[in-house]
Order: structure tokens, then sequence, then C-alpha cells
């Protein structure tokens, strides 16, 4: 990966007038926002929230996919909204602005949550979650405006590949302060709190440079609709997109599949922590040293995926892929010591950083060069839904069978399934030559 300084040269690989330092803050925010979903989402608070706030109880874990699954429907009814709010207005920096103070104040709010506090943590999830994530995708839309036509990937990648350090530097630093903690004799109550400050801090101070370097160059449009008008425009224009999506028969057929896989991948990054403590007794430093180790494991499968991909073509690699990802849910349910888990943690690391290099790939691939954006929207309209489905289907069954973890966490390499079996109708030769010949 080519590096990024922040000083005012110009690189090949950016758009006319953009100079390194803005790409930088523009991927500053990666590395920032990153800490919420590595500490807040996968590693510490769902967990603490299982076991603390919600007291252990058998509805525990539904109530915490409960409050995903609210705060993704939100992002999937205002994305297209604030998107188009965002280009009209040219309100993009704005309103990333918003977001950053947003989850910031919910994610310091959290350390307020303990026994007791079932609806503040609730509320605090579901409102930090939206803002995190509504900040992500007002990002993404800086991409073109930064990035020669020809190089979006690489540019991307640079993002993704400082989210990953920011996470896992985040994420080192809890450890740091878990291990000071419990050295001291506290208990969760006492340490996890603090995380959720360190998270807030980390976010709001590796930001900065977003908000230093990133220009707003998009000029607000003078005959910008009401507020209204742009609610019923948006919605009618990703109706319209649907409908086109649609046309293309093996493009909508893979949406359908990473609906499907994507909702078992869901799972786990939002389970995997509580699993390893309800079900194998992980105390919090190690699942947190865990997660650590398997966001490692997981750029590592990024990386080297790559030309494993290109060798054996889009879709043989995705259902190699997906067929790890069973094996994953296997070896996990059948654990009963920390080595086994340990083995099935880094298969789904290896696993995730893949997943999301070939189904995005496979999607780019299928779709007419002037609607990928379009079709790129939907492909994270499938994940959102898929966020909302595979938690919400793992903490029911968890309720339903009395806190059996092991059963809900069996029950999740169905999405696995279903996903290797939708994938088999995708024709991608059929669908790349359809997505070549339009020109609508």
């Amino acid at each position: 990966m080519t590096s990024i300084s922040p000083g005012d040269s110009v690189h090949p690989a950016l758009a006319p007038g953009v100079r390194r330092r803005e790409v930088f803050g523009w991927a500053m925010f990666d590395f920032a926002n990153s800490s919420y979903t590595t500490v807040v989402i996968t590693a510490v608070f769902n967990a603490y929230f299982v076991a603390t706030v919600a007291g252990g109880a058998p509805w525990a874990t539904l109530a915490w996919t409960s409050a995903l699954a609210v705060s993704y429907a939100l992002i999937m009814l205002t994305a297209p909204v604030i998107g188009a709010f965002a280009d009209l207005r040219a309100a993009k920096k704005r309103l990333m602005l918003v977001t950053t103070i947003g989850c910031v104040a919910c994610t310091a709010a959290l350390a307020l949550a303990g026994p007791g506090t079932l609806w503040l943590a609730v509320v605090m999830i579901v409102l930090s979650n939206w803002f995190f994530s509504t900040g992500v995708n007002v990002n993404s839309a800086f991409l073109p405006e930064l990035a020669r036509s020809e190089a979006l990937g690489r540019v991307s990648g640079w993002g993704w590949g400082l989210g990953y350090i920011g996470g896992l530097l985040a994420l080192a630093v809890c450890v740091a302060w878990v291990i000071a903690a419990e050295g001291r004799g506290d208990g969760p109550t006492e340490y996890v709190p603090a995380t959720m400050l360190i998270t807030a801090g980390f976010f709001a101070l590796a930001a900065i440079p977003t908000f230093a370097f990133l220009r707003e160059r998009a000029e607000p449009q003078a005959d910008a609709a009401p507020v209204g008008t742009l609610v019923r425009e948006s919605f009618a224009r990703l109706a319209h997109t649907i409908r086109h999506a649609l046309a293309f028969r093996d493009l909508a057929t893979l949406l359908a599949c990473i609906v499907c896989y994507q909702a078992g991948i869901q799972t786990v990054v939002a389970l995997a922590a509580v699993y390893a403590q309800e079900a194998l007794g992980f105390d919090t430093r190690q699942t947190l040293v865990l997660v650590l180790v398997v966001n490692i494991t997981a750029a590592v499968g990024a990386f080297l995926f790559g030309p494993v991909q290109d060798r054996l073509g889009h879709r043989a690699s995705l259902a190699l892929i997906l067929v790890v990802w069973l094996a994953t849910v296997l070896v996990a349910w059948r654990a009963t010591d920390l080595v086994t888990f340990w083995v099935a943690a880094n298969l789904a690391g290896f696993g995730l950083g893949a997943a999301q290099s070939a189904g995005r790939a496979l999607v780019g691939y299928l779709s007419p060069e002037h609607r990928r954006a379009e079709f790129f929207g939907l492909w994270g309209l499938a994940i959102n839904l898929a966020s909302i489905i595979g938690p919400m289907t793992y903490g029911a069954v968890s309720w339903l069978g009395g806190g059996d973890h092991r059963l809900a966490m069996l029950t999740t390499g169905l999405f696995f399934i279903a996903g290797l079996a939708v994938l088999a109708a995708v024709n991608v030769r059929r669908g790349r030559e359809a997505a070549l010949a339009d020109r609508s």
C-alpha cells in the first residue's frame, strides 16, 4: 500500500487540486471512528451489556441485538435522505462534524451504564451506532472528489488500512487500561466505563486532522428542494435503483447472496465477545486480546486473499470464503477449551477480511461502469439489512433456548449455507456481459 503523509505535495492517484494532507485528513476519519466499532460494538461493551447491564438474563442477548437492529433500521431509513441533503446543500463536512460530536457524546454517555441502567444503555447504543454509521456514509461520499477514477480502490485502501490501525491502537490502549485496573483489583463495573471514555476521547482527538485538512469542494444548489420534497425524491430514487438492479439478474442474485452470508458475518462481529464470555467463560482481558489478534488476522486475510481471488475467479473465491466461515461456526460451536476457540476466532478474522474484499469486488465486476456508485449503495443497504436479520436471529434463538449460546451459534451457520446455495445461481460471465452491454 502506498503510504500517505500530511504534506502538501500532489500524488498521481489524486484528483487535480487535491493534496496529500487532505487525503490524510480524510483517511484519518477511518482511523478515528474504528475505535468505536472495535471497542464498543465488537470487543467490550457488547459483552458488558449482556453480562452486567442486563444481568445475564436469558433475554439479555436479544436486548443487545434488538438495540443494534433498531439502529440499523434507522440508518436504512435516513441514509438516502441524508445523502441527498449532503449533496444538494454541500453539507458533507458539516454533517460529519455533527455525527462525530454525536457519536463521541453518546459513547462517553455509555460510561454511565451499569446494573439497573438498561434503557440508558439501549438508547445510547442506538444513537451512537446511528451517528457512527451515518458519518461513515458521508465520509465515503468524499472519495470520488479526492481520487482519480482509476485509483478509487487504491485511495479507499489507504482509509481502510488506517482504519485497522486505529481500531487496533484504541483496543491496545483499552487492553493496557484493563490489565492495570485488574492489577488494582477493579472489576468490570469500574474499568469498562473507563474504556468508553478512552474510546470517546480517541475518536475526538484522532478526527481533528479530518476537520483541519478536508475541504468541502461541492457548491450548494440554488434550487435545492425543500426537506419534504427531498424525502420523497430520495426514496423514489432508491426505488428506481432497486428496480434497475433487478434487471441485472446475476447482480440481483449476488445481492441476495450478500444478505445471506453477511447476516452470518455481522452476527459473529456483533456477538463473538458475548459468545466467548457466556459460552466459554472468557474474562474481559482475554476477550480484548482475542479481538486484538483477530483484527490483525483480518488485515492479513484482506491483503493475502487478493492474489488468490485473481487466480481462482470471483465466484469460486467467494464460495471458498463461505466454506471457511461455515467451518468457523462449526469449530466455535464444538469448542470447549480456549485453544479451539482461538482457532475458530482466527478463522473468522481471515474470513472477515477476505469476504469484504471478495464481495465488494464482485459487485463492482457485475455493475455497469456508469452505475457503480448507485449499485454500491444497494451493497451497503444489503449489509445493513443483514446486520438486522443475523444478530436478531441469534438473539431470538438464545432467548428461546433459555440462554443457549451454542445453539444460537450453530443456527448462524445456516446463513452461510444459504449464501452458498444462492451463490450457485450466480453466472459471473453472463452477469459481466450484461454489465458491459448496458448503455442506459
